[in-house]
């Protein structure tokens, strides 16, 4: 289907935007070629069962006990259902949130609902548990399960920290066979190498893909805690 011609359009534009748009459907394709490639990766490997510290679900709920929640314990469903877990960068080395983690997690808790219907879905930071909630609610995170790593290795071994507490944002994708064995599935980083800084997770947010529609583009923008 061309592009439907607007009142005074000229032949030039025309013939531009034909050539965008069969450039977007091979963007399209690609994506998905890529998204077969991922889908196909074979079983990975087992893991340790991480205990993570969790509160309330109700984020006002103050004193409130905090429990240990193991990885194994983070799936809802069957070995048809993965968890997706989100490496915030908080905690330890990374005094501060992270405004860019902050800006994906707000998306998170927007579309989590939706997100549930076929996938679990948290949030884990090296910060305490308290930090980390008194953030969610200045952010007015209210779908999202939040997680501290605690005294686990759980973010150094998956790469979202390395030996001096440096965190580094990452997602993570785990499965759960049958006889409840947990495996590493997938993980991605923003680093996809030397020379590509900060471009490995933008599918995770529209932000970049709105900008990028736009005649500027997404420019050297960075996101901040408060505008």
């Amino acid at each position: 289907m061309r592009h439907t011609r607007l009142h005074g359009e000229s032949a030039e534009y025309l013939a531009a935007r034909e050539e965008l748009r069969r450039a977007e459907i091979e963007l399209m394709r690609e994506r998905e070629r890529v998204a077969a490639l991922r889908r196909s990766l074979p079983p990975g490997a087992e893991v340790d069962d991480y205990v993570f510290l969790e509160g309330p679900a109700d984020l006002d709920a103050g004193d409130a006990p905090v429990r240990e929640v193991r990885l194994s314990e983070l799936f809802t469903g069957g070995p048809e259902r993965p968890l997706l877990v989100y490496h915030f960068m908080y905690g330890k080395r990374q005094a501060d949130p992270c405004p860019m983690c902050t800006l994906w997690i707000d998306g998170f808790d927007g579309v989590a609902r939706h997100v549930a219907r076929n996938a679990d879905l948290v949030v884990v930071a090296a910060a305490d548990l308290p930090t980390l909630r008194k953030h969610a609610r200045a952010r007015g995170w209210s779908r999202l399960r939040l997680l501290s790593a605690g005294d686990s290795t759980f973010k150094y071994d998956l790469g979202s920290e390395d030996e001096d507490g440096v965190q580094d944002s990452t997602v993570s994708v785990f499965t759960r066979d049958a006889d409840g064995t947990v495996r590493h599935r997938y993980s991605a980083h923003p680093r996809m190498a030397e020379d590509i800084d900060q471009r490995g997770l933008d599918l995770l947010s529209p932000v970049w893909h709105l900008l990028d529609l736009t005649p500027g583009g997404r420019g050297d923008w960075f996101a901040d805690l408060d505008y």
